[in-house]
């Protein structure tokens, strides 16, 4: 697990750490590891732009972030290349799985919504492991879909920058990263490297302390 400095409270999974979405020994060995409950609030990804709110653990539904105030509850999504995306409050936290579809949608811009629904503001972000534009090569439709944050692959191939994308949809606010892609960081599970099924999770909670 990568537990990025400066944000207590956030977890990113690796390849090595398993799939605790339908594993539920993975997700206790990651749950002992990090110091909260086992049962985790989350969501059937659609690559839409839905939020959805959690006050209570378990699966919430179609949607592709869970904000929360809860205190000691975490929340979850999973990623194989799209952008894992955290957002912080003083008293919500906010989680958004941010592919290029999702992006279009305005998921990122759902998300912060959702905690200024709360009463709070966002304060800061952090961005987890995903495909860079090193790798992410695309057609031009897609890159006009995200604003037109392209860029080149290592092939010389037209290629779109998620994390450019997301970083001009939170103008003012703090935003740290993880600069790893997945794509060929074999530390992750990349659905563009292998067609792979399993994916990493982003975990995201309010301590109590």
């Amino acid at each position: 697990m990568i537990l990025p400095r400066g944000f207590p409270g956030v977890a990113f999974g690796e390849a090595s750490d398993g799939d605790p979405r339908y594993d539920e020994t993975v997700r206790r060995t990651m749950s002992e590891g990090l110091g909260i409950a086992a049962v985790w609030a989350t969501i059937d990804q659609v690559h839409g732009a839905d939020i959805l709110v959690a006050t209570d653990p378990g699966r919430l539904g179609e949607a592709d972030g869970i904000a929360s105030s809860a205190v000691d509850l975490p929340i979850a999504i999973a990623t194989a290349d799209c952008v894992p995306v955290v957002l912080r409050g003083d008293f919500t936290i906010a989680v958004a799985h941010a592919g290029w579809r999702g992006i279009a949608s305005g998921v990122v811009e759902a998300a912060v919504r959702a905690v200024s629904e709360t009463g709070d503001v966002v304060r800061s972000a952090v961005l987890g492991p995903h495909i860079g534009p090193c790798c992410y090569a695309v057609a031009p439709s897609v890159v006009d879909a995200i604003g037109g944050h392209g860029g080149t692959t290592t092939t010389g191939r037209l290629s779109a920058d998620l994390s450019g994308a997301v970083h001009s949809r939170l103008p003012g606010i703090e935003i740290s990263g993880v600069e790893s892609c997945t794509m060929h960081d074999n530390r992750f599970f990349s659905y563009r490297r292998n067609g792979t099924g399993k994916r990493q999770v982003t975990v995201a909670w309010i301590s109590q302390d």
